[in-house]
């Protein structure tokens, strides 16, 4: 009788250790093991005892010969496989763990899963959820991540676990779904963040990237959104915050000539101190960098775009405190000017333009239910209006940073951007009704705010050219509308704002603009004016600034249409009334509250004065190349 049919007669299964057997072809193993696995049904365990045993030897190397062994056989054996006779066996393979095996032993165990996931469909899940655990690494593998053996050891892992969700993709198209609901919740911080999200931007760029890119683009934004919130930005040494944005970007290291011109000022010092959250956000964002450049790369730059906004319009756009994490669209415009560049100017607009007007039904308030309707539709339609005044005040303040700090963006389509925005305040201002209260018309204010930020970093190269300078006229009885956006917008964008227009001559139609001394009683009444919220400021991470650098507009780049040894000609004159803004301190429905770590320029008395409206000689270069 031959060693074949020896093998399938199971009361022949009675040699000990025959997993140890090394005389025993792989075919005869294969045979030898679904025996064992047909025998337990007949209530003969010894030898399924003997298998079990072996599958649990993963941390002894005398036995790893014969854990190969036994894996490659079971991965020939998976229809035998039932989930109640071999419950004890199927439980200690999914909780096996490849950071505890060695690369041959990994392809093993990567084999019987993949085998275990796509054979008959009934163990997908719990292959899959297997291998995404390991998307979060064991605590003593990040103790050790600064040892060249364990890094090398993650790379072995990671790749193993990418190769198996791949194929088990490509054979069960189910798959890919499942993965993204299995992904594991994480309330850490530090590396376990990053190694996560490297796992996610790894989906991101192989097949399951093609339909469900969006949701791991959530996911990742929600990573980014969630540690950009933790840190406590008011607690970073800054300038003054009595300052102004272009202020703020002055640096002492330039006054004292340390510095020499193209030398790039790292505005990311914020990760010297060590601190974990700062360090894993930095890395977390050069991560996601990385990933756009090889999207453009591999030609899928636009389509990636489209999932980025999505998530980003859904995580970062309307939170109030992000100061980093927005720049991954910023860079993402950056890497394809015309197609995505444009687009998101495009989409900001549009979601600025949006109108909030709700459906209205006439009901005969005669009856209690329906007035209990009534005012449950107010509350809501309240919710909803506050909701859409919100989202397009923030669209459009990215808009206006994005316009002003964009050093990719031709200056032909700022234009056409900002006479959008100028014929839309024009309509706004035609339209208007006798109620000058300003909060009914914060958009109008928004929109006005960032026309004149755009034109304090682009007033000198719209101005050169004609036709820019002729759809800007509007501007001027804009601003001179009862309405008065003057005393509404930020005092140091206007102070700035109207320097420049002076010395550039923009408003040319009337006399009636006052530059000298300009209405210092009108604009230190203003109600309740917008918040400095610009959120492409300088980044202040310093590895992600260095990809950010090169693409933006920094203050020191601004060559404005005042010379600077004229400035004393053409001071313009913004005063602030203390009092008025401690009354409105506790406004809660001011929804641009705290948007910035742009800080409010209020300056009471001719010291603040002088030291606001003197634009500054020199100006804090993160980058110093040649003025625009």
């Amino acid at each position: 009788m031959g060693a074949a049919e020896t093998l399938t007669d199971p009361s022949s299964l009675c040699e000990s250790n025959y997993m140890g057997n090394g005389d025993l072809s792989d075919t005869d193993m294969v045979i030898t093991v679904r025996n064992t696995l047909a025998s337990v049904q007949n209530g003969e365990c010894y030898r399924y005892d003997e298998l079990v045993k072996t599958m649990q030897a993963t941390k002894n190397s005398d036995l790893e010969a014969q854990l190969v062994t036994a894996l490659k056989a079971l991965s020939s054996s998976v229809a035998y496989l039932d989930i109640i006779h071999h419950e004890k066996l199927l439980s200690l393979v999914f909780r096996m763990s490849l950071w505890d095996l060695k690369p041959h032993v990994m392809d093993a165990l990567v084999g019987l899963l993949i085998s275990l996931a796509v054979t008959t469909g009934k163990y997908l899940d719990p292959c899959l959820n297997m291998l995404v655990r390991h998307f979060l690494p064991p605590d003593w593998v990040i103790r050790r991540l600064s040892q060249h053996r364990v890094v090398k050891q993650k790379m072995e892992v990671l790749s193993h676990v990418h190769e198996a969700l791949l194929k088990i993709c490509i054979l069960f198209p189910r798959a890919p779904s499942r993965i993204l609901d299995m992904l594991p919740k994480i309330n850490k911080k530090g590396q376990v963040v990053e190694i996560f999200v490297e796992n996610l931007l790894k989906l991101e760029n192989s097949l399951m990237g093609q339909d469900d890119g969006s949701k791991i683009f959530m996911m990742v934004m929600e990573r980014l959104r969630d540690m950009d919130l933790e840190i406590d930005w008011d607690g970073i040494p800054q300038d003054d915050s009595s300052r102004g944005l272009f202020d703020m970007e002055l640096e002492d290291a330039v006054e004292d000539n340390t510095m020499k011109e193209g030398d790039e000022f790292q505005v990311g010092s914020l990760t010297s101190d060590g601190n974990v959250i700062f360090e894993s956000l930095d890395k977390l964002m050069v991560l996601s960098f990385d990933h756009l450049e090889s999207c453009k790369l591999a030609g899928r730059l636009d389509q990636v775009f489209e999932k980025l906004f999505e998530a980003f319009e859904h995580y970062i756009m309307d939170i109030h405190k992000t100061k980093v994490s927005q720049f991954l669209m910023f860079y993402a415009c950056s890497l394809d000017p015309e197609n995505c560049g444009v687009k998101f100017a495009i989409k900001l607009m549009d979601i600025f333009l949006f109108s909030n007007k709700l459906p209205t039904r006439q009901v005969s308030p005669s009856h209690s239910k329906v007035k209990n309707y009534l005012i449950l539709t107010n509350l809501v339609c309240g919710f909803v209006s506050s909701f859409f005044l919100n989202n397009r005040m923030s669209a459009m303040a990215y808009l206006a940073s994005y316009l002003a700090r964009g050093k990719f963006l031709h200056v032909s389509y700022v234009a056409s951007i900002l006479k959008r925005l100028v014929d839309e305040c024009a309509d706004h201002c035609r339209t208007c009704s006798d109620d000058i209260n300003s909060k009914a018309h914060q958009i109008f204010y928004s929109g006005c705010q960032a026309i004149m930020y755009v034109l304090c970093f682009r007033m000198r190269s719209i101005l050169a050219v004609p036709r820019f300078r002729s759809e800007l006229i509007p501007l001027e009885s804009i601003l001179m509308h009862k309405l008065n956006p003057l005393k509404e917008c930020l005092p140091w964008v206007v102070a700035e704002f109207l320097k420049q227009a002076k010395a550039g001559g923009l408003f040319v139609v009337s006399d009636s603009f006052i530059f000298d001394k300009l209405l210092e009683s009108e604009l230190s009444r203003g109600s309740k004016r917008l918040d400095a919220f610009f959120p492409f400021d300088p980044c202040l991470l310093k590895s992600s600034n260095s990809f950010i650098s090169g693409n933006f507009i920094y203050w020191s780049m601004v060559r404005p249409t005042y010379d600077e040894d004229d400035e004393e000609d053409v001071e313009i004159i913004v005063n602030v009334d203390e009092e008025s803004d401690e009354e409105e301190e506790g406004d809660v429905d001011h929804v641009m509250d705290k948007m910035s770590i742009t800080p409010k320029h209020y300056f009471m008395n001719e010291m603040e004065r002088e030291k606001l409206l003197k634009m500054p000689s020199v100006i804090r270069p993160s980058i110093s190349p040649q003025s625009l």
